[in-house]
């Protein structure tokens, strides 16, 4: 009877280690879901500021027993929005600004990326990510925190990157390059707001 029990007892761990969900295999490539994913940035000036989002156009991500890896994400310039306006013609006129050669140049660079080369795991779930950006074909080293977790069966990876733009030849009312600008100064310190989900 004894003998019986210790079967039972065994079957059960076994299959609920090898439901599907309750536990990360030993490596998982992980793929974006880009219908589901998004980046929301934020840009300061003197006078105010304003936010909108970004597309994540594709991406990876390799885990090991839970734990990242390393990873890769290309963002569709293309697709920069502006949220915080309500008046189509001011909306579409900064939109049309933030593609233009003053600021990210998507005609001749349509797509920025971001790769993590290494992922330091602190507490609950989040990390001390390193990697690399690139913008408009310039190639910067990045650190930032993230955090992953399951939701559903997906992995969700948020975090908030602060990029100096200068370093990307992004100068259009830099107060670091330009004199007298005033209340026109933009601040060189943009925020990105990672929202991936990969399965």
């Amino acid at each position: 009877m004894k003998r019986l029990g210790l079967v039972m007892i065994v079957v059960l761990v076994v299959s609920v280690v090898s439901t599907p969900g309750t536990a990360f295999a030993k490596k998982d490539n992980l793929k974006l879901n880009a219908e589901n994913s998004k980046i929301e940035w934020l840009g300061k000036k003197v006078t105010g500021e304003h936010s909108g989002t970004i597309k994540v156009k594709s991406g990876s991500l390799l885990l090991d027993e839970g734990e990242i890896v390393k990873g890769s994400f290309v963002v569709d310039m293309t697709s920069i929005a502006n949220t915080d306006l309500e008046d189509a013609g001011y909306k579409a006129k900064l939109e049309g600004h933030l593609k233009s050669d003053d600021f990210f140049g998507v005609e001749k660079f349509p797509e920025s990326k971001f790769e993590i080369t290494n992922a330091e795991k602190m507490e609950d779930g989040n990390y001390k990510v390193k990697g690399n950006i690139t913008i408009k074909g310039i190639t910067e080293p990045i650190e930032f925190m993230a955090n992953l977790h399951k939701h559903d069966a997906a992995i969700h990876v948020s975090g908030k990157m602060t990029i100096d733009r200068t370093k990307f030849n992004v100068r259009y009312g830099s107060g670091s390059f330009f004199d007298n600008l005033g209340d026109k100064t933009i601040y060189d310190d943009f925020e990105l707001n990672l929202d991936l989900y990969l399965e």
